[in-house]
């Protein structure tokens, strides 16, 4: 499991020409179920993604693919996690 952060970079500013594209590759995501849960860092710092279901090196590459990586709207971290207790709603993330 990975938690990605995706922190405002040089290109902020032209986040709007790329939010179309950055849209659609997170709903591909969520759409193939890599993607668990997505949204904002506050106060307006960027974003973060909750990944499930893939290897380190295939998320690399999907991250590479964003419009926001891609154009330097966005830096990308990846926190790898092995989770080993949930709440019985979370169980399903750990295994």
């Amino acid at each position: 499991m990975f938690i990605v952060l995706l922190k405002f970079s040089g290109n902020k500013a032209q986040a709007g020409q790329f939010i179309a594209g950055h849209n659609e590759w997170i709903k591909r995501g969520m759409d193939e179920g890599v993607f668990l849960l997505v949204g904002s860092l506050q106060p307006n710092l960027g974003g973060f993604i909750l990944v499930n279901s893939t290897l380190r090196e295939d998320l690399q590459d999907r991250i590479n693919s964003d419009p926001f990586v891609e154009q330097d709207v966005v830096t990308a971290e990846i926190l790898e996690l092995s989770p080993n207790q949930a709440d019985k709603r979370l169980a399903f993330l750990v295994g």
